[in-house]
């Protein structure tokens, strides 16, 4: 994932009441739960998220994430011990008759010397032998009892009933492909010139293909500024758009990665785009304010790089795998509270 400094943190909810420490409430009740009093005014949790709409998110999805991990390790363990019950051995004959005993023999001397000249290794062969062997078993063992936690799991009817945080994602101007009524919305926030977003559009494509008419899908621009020509190459997929032609546009980008500006409007040619209109666009710089606003945006959600996602309102970053990303759509559908992604500034 490509980083970049920002400074603030993921918008949770948005709220609106008459002043800072003023007496008033809202539906969630957010207006009356004093947080501090300070010289006699009480200042309300509505009252920081107003203020700092996003103040409290980073917490609560690390806690949130924190929470999730114990309880599927607590489900791992569970599984394990009713499996040990039920064929009436303890836990340790269990892990040794289905994960220990399919363990493959270890690799040949030759094959363990091949591995180790492929290395930077300062200290002999036969000092370092038993260390590989050694994580070489652990990895192994590992990845077995990770299958045979996911046959177990397989066997079981689990539901998760954790409630993810959410960040409220504006969509105002924002520009969207797929069904306006889809139950899930992914929302993107991407350079065109950052390699891991590059290595993720097929991901996505697939994604999209997958859950076509259940899936939408937003774009936002975050040009970070370590990469030369992603303002440009963002201002003109949106000037693409000003000829409804954002997406065509936007793929074109990712299939080629060709930035430079002559490469810019050689696309637009290729899209029988109105060339003096579209260069006139990009020369004065007519869209820039739009993906600076962007920017800001992901500055003020508090990305931490690129790329990152909003799914329901469910924040996720990096080069995610086409696995993770299904099995979060698929818990969206499978029916997940209400998204609170902005979709009426849609």
């Amino acid at each position: 994932m490509t980083k970049f400094m920002l400074t603030l943190c993921f918008s949770c909810v948005a709220v609106s009441i008459p002043g800072l420490g003023q007496p008033g409430g809202d539906a969630s009740g957010k207006g009356t739960v004093v947080l501090v009093e300070v010289d006699g005014a009480k200042l309300t949790l509505a009252d920081l998220e107003r203020k700092r709409p996003s103040g409290l998110f980073n917490a609560r999805n690390s806690f949130y994430e924190a929470e999730r991990k114990a309880v599927e390790e607590f489900v791992d363990e569970y599984l394990l011990e009713r499996q040990a019950q039920r064929e009436q051995v303890t836990v340790k004959e269990l892990l040794e008759r289905h994960v220990n005993s399919a363990l493959a023999k270890d690799p040949s001397d030759e094959a363990l010397r091949v591995y180790y000249e492929g290395l930077d290794a300062v200290q002999p062969y036969e000092a370092v032998r038993d260390q590989f062997l050694q994580h070489l078993r652990e990895r192994r063992i590992a990845k077995l009892k990770t299958a045979y936690f996911q046959s177990l799991r397989s066997q079981a009817s689990i539901a998760l009933r954790l409630t993810p945080p959410r960040a409220t994602v504006p969509l105002k101007d924002a520009q969207i492909r797929g069904a306006a009524d889809a139950p899930v919305m992914l929302v993107e926030y991407a350079d065109y010139e950052c390699p891991y977003c590059q290595q993720i559009q097929p991901t996505l494509d697939r994604l999209e293909a997958e859950f076509k008419g259940k899936l939408s899908f937003a774009y936002k621009d975050v040009p970070l500024p370590n990469h030369p020509h992603a303002q440009k190459a963002a201002e003109a997929a949106h000037c693409a758009g000003v000829q409804g032609k954002y997406w065509e546009y936007h793929d074109l980008l990712y299939k080629t990665k060709k930035l430079d500006v002559a490469d810019l409007k050689e696309n637009a040619r290729a899209l029988q785009l109105n060339g003096s209109a579209f260069e006139k666009c990009l020369n004065s710089g007519e869209q820039s304010e739009r993906v600076k606003a962007q920017l800001a945006e992901g500055q003020s959600l508090g990305l931490q790089g690129t790329p990152s996602f909003f799914i329901n309102g469910r924040v996720f970053s990096g080069s995610l795998t086409y696995e993770q990303l299904s099995a979060v759509v698929e818990e969206e559908l499978r029916g997940w509270p209400a998204r609170s992604t902005d979709t009426a500034s849609k």
